[in-house]
Formats: C-alpha cells, sequence, structure tokens
C-alpha cells in the first residue's frame, strides 16, 4: 500500500507517452519494449552519452509507466467484463429463437409427411384407372387400325383406289406406312388365292418405296436435314432402307474430290462435314459412317493410290517406293481423325481396309526395295571408278596371292607396282559414295520400317543390310584395302617408298564409323528384339575383324617398307671412314644419320596423320621397335676407333632424339641403353668393366656386352676380352 501510493505521487517525465493496448498487439517482443521505453527516457543511458545516464531518472520513468501500465489493465477488464455482459444476453436470446424454429420445422415436416402420403394415395389410383383404360382402349385401337387396314386392303382386292391416302402425292409417308403393314400381311396369304392383290401391294410397296428414295436424295440435294430425317425413319421400314444410305453416300461423295493431290485433307474435311448430318438423320450414324468410310477408301483412295503407283512401278522404281512409302504413310495416319467417329465395334475396321488396299503393292514391297537399292548402289559405285577411270580387278585369285607372297619374300617383281593405280597414291575409297549409299539405305530403312508388317520387319531390314554389307564394306572398302596391299612397296625397295596405304586406312577408319554410326541408329532399332540382332552383330563383326587383319598387315608391310629404305639409306650412304678414322670429326653427325632421320621424321608425321586413338600408339611403338633393330644391326657391321665411337655416339644420340617424337617411353629406354652400350667404343679399357657394371648396362646379357666391345679397333690390342672371361 505503501508502495503504491509512492507511484502514484511520481510525476511522469514529458517524455514518457501514455500506454495504449495498440502497444501490445501481436507480435509482441517484451525487452524490444522495455528497450525502446529505455532508450525515449532522458538519462537512460543513450541520449546525452554514457555521461547523460541517470539511473534514479530511469527508475522513476519505468515506476511511473507501470503505473500506467495498471491503469490500462484496469480500463481493458472493465471494457472485457462489458462485452461478456453482452454476449450472454444475446446468446440466450439466439438460443431462444433456434428453439422457436426448431418447433417449427416440426410441424412443417408433419405436415409435409401428411401431403406425401396422400399424393401416394392418388398416384396408385391414377395408375389403377390408367390400367383400366389401356386395357379397354388398347383393343378398341387394334380393332380400329385393323378395320382401316382390311378397307384399304378391300381397295387393292378390287384394284380401284378410293382412299385419299392413295391419290394425294403429299400423303406418301402415310401411304407408305399403310403399304408396308399390308405387305407384311400379304405374305401370310396363300399364293394361289390372293395372287392378284399380293401383286397389286408389292407393286405399289416398290413404287412407294421409289418415290420415298427420290424425294430422300431431292432432300439431300437442298441441304433439308427435318426432311431427310422424316423420310429415313420412313425408310427404315423398307426393304430399300439400305439403299437411302447408299443414295445418301453417293451423293455425299459426287462432288467432294476436286484436288488429286489434296485428297487426304479433302477426306478428313468431308468426314467432319457429312458426320454432323449423319447424326441428325440417321439412327444408327456409326454403321453409317463406316459404310460411308469404307466407300470413300474402295473408291476414291484406291483408285488414288493405283494410278498414282502404277504410273511408275515399272518405269521409275525409286518414284514407285517414294509414292508407296509416303501414299501408305498418310493413309495410316488418316486413320487418326477418322477414329473419332466410332466406325462400328471392330477396333482394326481402317487397318483392315488400309491392308486390303495395299496388298498387292506390300506383299511385293521388299522384293522391288531390294532390286532398287541394288540396281543404285551399282550406279553409284560404278560412276565414282568411271570417274577415276577405273576398271575393278579381280584380285582375290590363287596367282595373285602367290605373286604378292613371292614379291614380299624375294627381289623377284611380277609388275605389282609397276601399273599406274598403284603408283599414283589413289586409295579408291570415297566418302562421298559411302554417304551416297548410306543415304539410300537409310531412306531404305525408313521405307522398310513403314511398309513391312511386324513380323516380317526384322528380315526386311536384314536384307537392307546385307545390301549395305555388301556393296559399301566389302566391294568398296575390301576392294580398295586390297588394291593398297598390292600397292605397298617390297621390304627392300630400291627407291623412297611411297606409302599412302595409310591413307587408305585413315579413309577406311572414316567411312566405317558412319557404317557404325546407321547401324546402331538406324538398323538396331528394327531388329532389337528378333533372332536377326544377333546374326547382324555377328555379320558386322566378321567384317570388321577382316577389316581389322587386312589393315594391320598393310601397315606392318608400311613399316617394313619404310625401315628397308632406311637400311637401304644408311647401306649407300655410310662409309666406313666415318667410324675407323682418327681425325677429329668435322661435323655433329654423319651424313647417313642425317639422312636417316629425316626420313624416319617423314614417316612419324604420316603415321599420326592417318592413325587415330590407341592406334597411333601401337604402330609408332612397333615402329621405334624396327627402328632401333634396324640401327642395332647397322652398328655390329662396322669397326670402331675411339674417334669414331664418338662419331657413331655422336649419330645414336641422334637417332635417340629422333626416337622421343614417338613418345613412346618403350623405344625411349632402348635408345638409352643402346646410347651407353656406344659408350663402349670409346671408354679407356681399364674403365671397361666400370662402365659394363654401371646402372645402364648391369642387367644386360653380357654376351651383347662382349659383342659391342668386340667392335673396338683396339679389341685386340688392348686384349679387353679378359674383361668377359
Amino acid at each position: 500500500m505503501v508502495y503504491m501510493n509512492l507511484i502514484t505521487s511520481i510525476s511522469f517525465p514529458t517524455a514518457f507517452k501514455m500506454a495504449s493496448a495498440e502497444l501490445f498487439e501481436d507480435p509482441f517482443d517484451p525487452d524490444e519494449y522495455v528497450e525502446r521505453l529505455a532508450w525515449r527516457t532522458h538519462g537512460g543511458g543513450t541520449k546525452g552519452g554514457a555521461q547523460g545516464f541517470n539511473p534514479q531518472q530511469l527508475h522513476d520513468e519505468f515506476v511511473a509507466h507501470i503505473a500506467e501500465l495498471r491503469s490500462l489493465d484496469s480500463r481493458i477488464q472493465r471494457k472485457v467484463e462489458r462485452l461478456e455482459t453482452t454476449l450472454q444476453r444475446e446468446a440466450r436470446a439466439h438460443a431462444d429463437k433456434v428453439t422457436d424454429l426448431q418447433k417449427s420445422n416440426q410441424m412443417a415436416f408433419t405436415h409435409f409427411q401428411s401431403l406425401e402420403d396422400r399424393i401416394n394415395y392418388v398416384a396408385t389410383k391414377v395408375v389403377h384407372l390408367g390400367d383400366q383404360l389401356e386395357g379397354v382402349n388398347t383393343p378398341r385401337a387394334h380393332a380400329a387400325e385393323a378395320l382401316k387396314l382390311m378397307k384399304y386392303f378391300d381397295e387393292f382386292l378390287t384394284g380401284k383406289f378410293t382412299s385419299e391416302v392413295f391419290k394425294n402425292q403429299y400423303k406418301v409417308r402415310e401411304a407408305a406406312d399403310i403399304v408396308h403393314k399390308l405387305h407384311l400381311i400379304a405374305q401370310e396369304l396363300p399364293y394361289d388365292r390372293f395372287a392378284a392383290v399380293k401383286g397389286r401391294i408389292v407393286s405399289k410397296y416398290h413404287s412407294i418405296e421409289q418415290e420415298l428414295l427420290s424425294e430422300f436424295t431431292e432432300a439431300h440435294k437442298n441441304n433439308d436435314i427435318a426432311k431427310m430425317k422424316d423420310l429415313a425413319l420412313t425408310l427404315s421400314h423398307f426393304k430399300g432402307y439400305q439403299y437411302c444410305i447408299d443414295a445418301f453416300i453417293d451423293e455425299s461423295i459426287s462432288n467432294a474430290f476436286y484436288n488429286r493431290n489434296e485428297i487426304f485433307t479433302e477426306i478428313t474435311t468431308l468426314c467432319a462435314k457429312v458426320y454432323k448430318v449423319i447424326l441428325e438423320v440417321f439412327a444408327a450414324p456409326e454403321q453409317v459412317m463406316g459404310k460411308l468410310v469404307t466407300r470413300i477408301y474402295q473408291y476414291k483412295l484406291s483408285d488414288h493410290v493405283n494410278s498414282k503407283l502404277k504410273e511408275h512401278r515399272n518405269t521409275d522404281p525409286e518414284k514407285y517406293l517414294q509414292h508407296l512409302y509416303q501414299l501408305y504413310g498418310k493413309t495410316v495416319e488418316l486413320a487418326t481423325p477418322l477414329s473419332q467417329y466410332k466406325l462400328g465395334s471392330d477396333s482394326n475396321f481402317l487397318n483392315k481396309i488400309t491392308k486390303n488396299i495395299f496388298k498387292t503393292y506390300l506383299d511385293s514391297y521388299i522384293t522391288v526395295e531390294e532390286s532398287f537399292l541394288k540396281e543404285k548402289a551399282m550406279l553409284i559405285s560404278q560412276r565414282f571408278y568411271d570417274s577415276k577411270n577405273h576398271t575393278k580387278k579381280q584380285l582375290h585369285s590363287g596367282i595373285q596371292d602367290l605373286k604378292a607372297v613371292i614379291t614380299d619374300k624375294t627381289s623377284i617383281r611380277f609388275g605389282i607396282s609397276s601399273s599406274s593405280d598403284q603408283n599414283t597414291g589413289e586409295t579408291y575409297l570415297s566418302q562421298e559414295l559411302a554417304i551416297n549409299l548410306l543415304q539410300e539405305t537409310k531412306m531404305g530403312f525408313r521405307r522398310c520400317k513403314t511398309l513391312s508388317s511386324v513380323s516380317d520387319l526384322p528380315g526386311n531390314a536384314c536384307r537392307i543390310f546385307h545390301l549395305l554389307l555388301d556393296y559399301l564394306c566389302k566391294q568398296h572398302i575390301e576392294y580398295a584395302i586390297d588394291l593398297g596391299l598390292l600397292a605397298i612397296p617390297s621390304s627392300d625397295p630400291k627407291n623412297e617408298p611411297n606409302i599412302y596405304f595409310l591413307d587408305v586406312v585413315q579413309q577406311t577408319n572414316t567411312i566405317f564409323h558412319l557404317f557404325e554410326k546407321q547401324f546402331s541408329d538406324t538398323l538396331l532399332p528394327l531388329v532389337s528384339s528378333s533372332p536377326s540382332y544377333s546374326d547382324c552383330l555377328q555379320k558386322k563383326k566378321k567384317v570388321r575383324e577382316t577389316m581389322e587383319v587386312q589393315l594391320d598387315t598393310g601397315i606392318e608391310k608400311c613399316l617394313q617398307s619404310a625401315i628397308g629404305w632406311m637400311r637401304q639409306i644408311l647401306r649407300s650412304t655410310q662409309r666406313k671412314s666415318d667410324f675407323t678414322t682418327d681425325l677429329p670429326p668435322q661435323q655433329q653427325y654423319t651424313n647417313a644419320c642425317q639422312n636417316v632421320c629425316k626420313y624416319f621424321k617423314k614417316v612419324i608425321e604420316a603415321i599420326r596423320t592417318s592413325l587415330d586413338g590407341n592406334n597411333v600408339e601401337a604402330v609408332l611403338k612397333e615402329l621405334g621397335r624396327h627402328f632401333h633393330r634396324l640401327i642395332y644391326e647397322h652398328l655390329q657391321q662396322y669397326s670402331f676407333t675411339s674417334t669414331g665411337g664418338m662419331m657413331a655416339i655422336c649419330d645414336v644420340n641422334e637417332y635417340r632424339i629422333c626416337a622421343l617424337q614417338l613418345k613412346i617411353s618403350f623405344v625411349s629406354s632402348l635408345f638409352e641403353v643402346l646410347h651407353s652400350l656406344c659408350n663402349l667404343l670409346v671408354v679407356a679399357p681399364e674403365n671397361l668393366k666400370q662402365v659394363c657394371s654401371g646402372d645402364q648396362l648391369a642387367n644386360l646379357d653380357r654376351t651383347v656386352l662382349h659383342t659391342f666391345v668386340q667392335l673396338r679397333s683396339d679389341y685386340k690390342s688392348a686384349r679387353l676380352a679378359k674383361n668377359f672371361a
């Protein structure tokens, strides 16, 4: 109580603002609220800096604000109590109102139930009365109808038509109903007694039927839908109703097709237009629409297809196949917009009539395709060889093979390298020819996919693939490889060899990659789920392996020829005096070494240009191995003085630098060892044993070391053999 009096006695600072309920609206942060209050207060530590902090003034401000908050809480509490009192009063009034409404609703429901029972009672009486009236009226109606038919029958019996219905042409539909019923009755009468009257009824039946058909046709021409519907309903009881449908279809088709080249568009347009009429006129629109589509396919579309295909079938197979592919593809696509008309219960309806139209052409398709592609491939190939002025040769005879073997193993020549074909460097491989063949077969595969049945597709695709395999891989690529093999110079050439077979390797690789791409992209999807899949893979694998063997053989022969030419350079330009002189060297390396290195670099460049991938490394490694063997055997032919040994070291160092261009560590290590061996030619005799035990030579066979030491001119005089005893 003392504390409360203290609060009330404190006056509020001028910076203080009265607290209100709005300050506590969500979201409310008490820490932030206190900080804000302290910030606004003089002496709270912010205004005036640290020196302006006045704890007593801040305390007074907080005490005053607490008193204001208590006052605010009292006002809010009184307001809450008033609102709760008002709410309770309104709740009681609302509950009383709901109770009154429930009583009114219960009373209304009771009255409604009573009314429903009364209605059911009356309805039962009405139905019973209706049944009684119908039981009395039906026999009377039948009797009246029978009486009318008997009167009309009497007119046919006498042959005198007095009724207005038979005289008035505008009452033909009423007459049709009567005659139809009389026609059914007449069929039950014995012929011998009622032949005349039956004849008159039948005659009138056909006469009215024909008249109705004429009216229907006229109404169709005038686009009188209501009259057409009425007449179609009347004719549906006659035998000639089918003629009504036929007349409608014939009239719809007669003037619908004008542009021969737009027949598929015109078909969809006509069907969309006629279907709206069919829905309004005929009771069974699906049946009529199915017959309309059948008539269009069997007459208009079939005539168009036959005229288009027969025009080129025997004169231009390429155009014939193009037209067949386009026409069949468009006809199959036509089924999509037409299927929306629900043409019957058979889901394969359109597919069947399409097959009927194209059956003759589809049955013979693959034969025509195969014949055309074969002729086209021969034409493309012949055009290429004619442009090169080349006549294809028979390369695989036994005599040719024997000549090639003899030429390779001996110095005997049979003129293999003298022909103009083999000296010009012509590879007889053409990317243009390959692309043309691949493009033609690609179109063939596309036609095959569309025109072949599901069961025939893999087999037909294989037949096209075999053609491509034969004309591109065997007759073009393998033939060019065989020509290139025959043109490779011998392993002991007298002139610098033209190893253009490496160009054959490069072009073969490029063309075969194109072939494999089409094989994967185009052929495999057509045969992937059939036994033909493995067959095609095996055939391609076999052809690839055959080519690889031939190319490996050719590359090996090229390397042998190149090494043979380097051997010839060494044989003709290397002098014994290069290694036996005691005069100081006049140049860094011998002329023979210079010429060999120059040609060796040329061969490396040719290999890098012609090959790719791992093949480059493999061939260069083989070249380096042969090159090392050549230099090693070449050095074994000479005797070396100390000065000559230095020249040999210079030559081998130059060979080693050339070998480094191969970028093959194995070959580089061979020449490193050879360079170390050459040091044995110049080392002082007393140091020879120590050098032989060095890191480079320690692991070599001592026979090899001894052989190299024997090449020294002082071998005997310095008694060097004792180092290997």
